[in-house]
């Protein structure tokens, strides 16, 4: 139905096994997403600090975006690192992957925890971004998510998925 640069609207017809009627749904075909959680050898969080036009406001939350066809989860993590904030990482662990919203989408969201990063170039944003890179130590953003200064229900699955990684391997 759509084509929306980063994802398209398809419409399906369906029929209700327990009405037998038919009915639309609309699907968002997104394709799959990589979110980063990146830290320095010194335990900070690297954020980023973007305007979301969605919620018409700020959003404070982990570098991520599209995976591009051919790319590896890691390839991703690294390319979007680096593009975001000028940082790269020693290490990549895959933390686990969920499906964000599979009432209307498709796609997979993976998170990955990016060991030991450092600053090495300066961000190389695209025409549609306008982003600042905050360093949190990472013992203060439970309080930041508690407190409403994080709010973005994916970056907030991340630190879910970072704590359990962390109470099974730390």
């Amino acid at each position: 139905i759509a084509d929306c640069r980063i994802y398209k609207v398809r419409k399906d017809v369906t029929v209700s096994p327990r009405t037998g009627q038919a009915h639309d749904m609309y699907v968002l075909e997104h394709p799959t997403w990589v979110n980063i959680i990146p830290l320095t050898p010194g335990e900070q969080v690297i954020l980023v600090e973007q305007w979301r036009h969605g919620t018409r406001s700020v959003h404070l939350e982990t570098p991520g975006g599209l995976m591009d066809e051919g790319e590896t989860v890691e390839q991703c993590a690294r390319r979007e690192l680096l593009e975001e904030t000028g940082y790269e990482a020693d290490r990549i662990i895959p933390l686990g992957a969920v499906h964000p919203n599979p009432s209307i989408q498709n796609n997979l969201q993976h998170y990955v925890l990016a060991k030991d990063c450092r600053k090495v170039a300066e961000p190389v944003l695209d025409h549609a971004e306008d982003i600042a890179v905050q360093l949190i130590p990472l013992d203060k953003v439970e309080r930041m998510i508690e407190d409403g200064k994080i709010t973005h229900g994916i970056v907030i699955g991340g630190f879910y998925l970072l704590n359990r990684y962390l109470q099974k391997y730390a």
